[in-house]
C-alpha cells in the first residue's frame, strides 16, 4: 500500500489535479477569480489570462515531476487518446528552458484523418483541433517513471464538426440548459443562470487471475468465452452479491481508490456483484462531462492496478454464459446549478409543479427518441447482454413505481388541479424519494427507472464510455422541454391562466406517454407483445439499432 493509505482521504484528495486549491495557490487573485467565474458560467477561457493560467499549471505540474503535457481527448473509438509534448524549449542562444504557453494550453492540432470521423476528415484534409474543456480539471497521470500533465479537451475538425464523443456532450448540456431556463421562466422560476445535468455511472467488472485468463485464448482475443461447460456452481445460491470481499480483491480495490482519490475522483461504493468474480465501483454523482472523464479514468486506473496485482480485468459485457454480464448503470438527473434538483419532488407546491413538468418532459423525450436511446448503447458486447441474466431488454420503457403512477393517474383523471397547496401536498409527492428508495419494489428489469430523484439508465454496457448515452439523454430532454414550454405558452396565449395552462400540458403529456410507461416484468413475453401493440422500437441487435442514427428525424434534431 502507498503512503496515502496512512492518511485521511481529505488530506490528499485531488492532490494530482489542478483544481480550485491548486489554482488559488498558483494564480494571481484577479486571474483566479476570473478563471472561476469562467468555469462557473461554462464559457471559454479568455485569451488575456490563458498565459498566466498556463504558467501556473506548468509550475505546479513540474513540481510533481511532470516533464510533458498532453491534450487528453475522446475520439470516436470508445477510449481516450493523447500525444505527449515536452515542456522543453530551446532558445536562440542554445539555452534550454521549460515553457508552456497559453496557446499550447488552449489548443492543440492532432492529425484528424487517423481517427474515425465518418468521412469528415481524409489524408489530404487532415487538420483537427483539440481545445481545453475548462470545466474539467487538468490532472497528472502516473506512467512509466514519471508524471504527464493531462488537459481534458474536445476534438473538432477544421470546420468545427465534432470528431469526438465529448463535444456533442458539451453541446447537449448547453442545449438542455437553455431549454430548461426558458421553461423555468414560464413556470415562474426567474433568474436561473444555468441548468446542469449530472451523471453517476456504476461500473461493473470481472476480475480473473491472469494465469487462468492466459489459458483461455478465446477470452484473451475476444473478451468472452466461446465454448466450455457451465461451472457446477454459478450464481444459483445468490451468495456472492454483497458478500465479504476477498482480501486479494479488497487490496486491489483499495489501491484503485487511492489512485482515484489523488485524481479527485469521488469513488464512493465498492462491493461484490451477483456473478462470481464480479464486482462494482460507484462514484458520487458529478456534472455529466466531468463524470464522463472520470469514468474513463476509473477504467484506465483499474486496468493498470489489476495488471500490477496479477489480475485480468474484464469489461466485456457478457464474458461468460449462464451468469450475469456487466453493465454501467448511468444515473442521470437535471437541476439548477447550485440549487434545486428538478427531478426531486420536494415538499413545496413550487417544487412539486416543476418536478411534474420536468418528469413529463422526460417521458415525452424517451417515448419520442427511444430508438436513438437504444442506439446509444449498441455494441456487440451489449447484444449478448441485454435481456439476459438480470440485464434490461432491448425495448426502452420507463418504470416510475406505484406511487408516481398513482399520482399521474390522479392528475390525468382530473382529481387534482395543482392550484392549491393542500391538493399538491395531498398528492404525497414529498414522500417519493423515501418510498422509491426504501419501500417501493425495485424493478431491476427496467432499462430506464425512476429512483427517487433521478433516472437510472441501466442499458449502458460496462465497456462503453458514458458520453454518448448522456448526450442522447440531454438532447431528447432539451427537445422535449422546448416542446412542452411551447405547448404551455400557446395555451396562455389562447387565454388560459398560467396555472391552467401548466396543468393542461401536464395532463396531455401524461396521457400521451402511457405507451412508454411499463411497470411490469420487462423479461416477460408480455413486454414483447406490449411493445408491438404500443409501437415501441424493439431493436434486438446493433445493426438494427444503428440505423436510428441516420434517420431523418434524428439528423434534424
Amino acid at each position: 500500500m502507498s503512503n496515502e493509505s496512512k492518511k485521511t482521504v481529505a488530506s490528499y484528495y485531488g492532490a494530482l489535479t489542478f483544481g480550485t486549491e491548486a489554482m488559488r495557490d498558483r494564480l494571481p487573485k484577479e486571474v483566479f477569480k476570473a478563471l472561476q467565474e469562467t468555469i462557473k458560467a461554462g464559457k471559454k477561457l479568455p485569451a488575456d489570462i490563458a498565459g498566466v493560467v498556463a504558467h501556473g499549471m506548468k509550475e505546479w505540474a513540474m513540481e510533481h515531476g511532470a516533464t510533458h503535457y498532453t491534450h487528453w481527448f475522446q475520439p470516436m473509438t470508445g477510449t481516450t487518446a493523447e500525444k505527449h509534448d515536452a515542456f522543453l524549449s530551446i532558445e536562440r542562444d542554445g539555452s534550454v528552458i521549460e515553457r508552456f504557453s497559453g496557446e499550447q494550453l488552449i489548443q492543440g492540432e492532432p492529425d484528424a484523418s487517423s481517427f474515425p470521423s465518418g468521412g469528415m476528415r481524409s489524408t489530404f484534409e487532415a487538420r483537427g483541433y483539440t481545445a481545453w474543456d475548462i470545466s474539467s480539471p487538468a490532472f497528472l497521470m502516473k506512467g512509466g517513471k514519471g508524471m504527464t500533465l493531462c488537459i481534458p479537451t474536445v476534438f473538432i475538425s477544421y470546420h468545427g464538426e465534432a470528431l469526438d464523443e465529448k463535444t456533442p456532450l458539451l453541446r447537449s448540456m448547453d442545449a438542455v440548459s437553455k431549454a430548461a431556463i426558458r421553461l423555468l421562466d414560464t413556470l415562474g422560476i426567474k433568474g436561473v443562470q444555468r441548468v446542469i445535468t449530472n451523471a453517476g455511472p456504476e461500473q461493473e467488472y470481472f476480475l480473473i487471475d491472469k494465469k487462468f485468463y492466459a489459458q483461455r485464448p478465446d477470452l484473451v482475443m475476444t473478451g468472452r468465452t466461446l465454448l466450455g461447460a457451465l461451472p457446477p456452481k454459478g450464481q444459483q445460491l445468490e451468495d456472492h452479491y454483497f458478500g465479504s470481499i476477498p482480501d486479494r480483491v479488497l487490496e486491489f480495490m483499495q489501491e484503485v481508490e487511492e489512485e482515484l482519490f489523488l485524481l479527485g475522483i469521488p469513488a464512493k461504493t465498492r462491493h461484490n456483484e451477483v456473478a462470481p468474480h464480479q464486482f462494482e465501483i460507484a462514484p458520487i454523482f458529478e456534472q455529466a462531462n466531468i463524470a464522463s472523464d472520470h469514468n474513463l479514468l476509473i477504467m484506465e486506473v483499474m486496468r493498470k492496478v489489476a495488471d500490477k496485482k496479477g489480475f485480468a480485468m474484464l469489461l466485456f459485457e457478457k464474458p461468460f454464459a449462464g451468469i450475469n454480464g456487466s453493465g454501467k448503470h448511468n444515473n442521470w438527473s437535471i437541476g439548477i446549478d447550485g440549487g434545486m434538483n428538478l427531478l426531486d419532488p420536494g415538499d413545496t407546491p413550487e417544487s412539486n409543479i416543476s418536478f411534474l413538468v420536468f418528469l413529463v418532459a422526460v417521458l415525452k423525450g424517451v417515448l419520442k427518441r427511444s430508438a436513438i436511446l437504444r442506439a446509444s448503447v449498441a455494441s456487440i458486447g451489449n447484444d449478448h447482454r441485454l435481456g439476459a441474466n438480470e440485464a434490461p431488454p432491448a425495448v426502452v420503457t420507463v418504470f416510475l413505481g406505484d406511487l408516481l403512477e398513482r399520482v399521474l393517474d390522479a392528475i390525468e383523471s382530473g382529481k387534482v388541479d395543482l392550484k392549491t397547496e393542500k391538493q399538491l401536498l395531498d398528492l404525497g409527492l414529498s414522500h417519493v424519494p423515501v418510498l422509491n428508495k426504501d419501500y417501493t419494489d425495485r424493478n431491476r428489469t427496467s432499462p430506464f427507472a425512476f429512483t427517487g430523484n433521478k433516472f437510472e439508465f441501466r442499458a449502458v454496457g460496462s465497456s462503453q464510455p458514458i458520453s454518448v448515452p448522456n448526450t442522447v439523454l440531454n438532447t431528447l430532454m432539451a427537445e422535449a422541454v422546448d416542446e412542452l414550454n411551447g405547448e404551455i405558452l400557446a395555451k396562455i396565449e389562447g387565454g388560459m391562466s398560467r396555472e391552467d395552462a401548466i396543468l393542461a400540458a401536464v395532463r396531455e403529456g401524461i396521457t400521451a406517454t402511457k405507451a412508454v410507461r411499463y411497470p411490469g416484468d420487462n423479461y416477460s413475453e408480455d413486454l414483447q407483445r406490449a411493445a408491438a401493440e404500443r409501437g415501441l422500437p424493439n431493436m434486438k441487435n446493433t445493426p438494427e439499432s444503428v440505423r436510428a442514427w441516420t434517420d431523418k428525424e434524428t439528423i434534424a434534431m
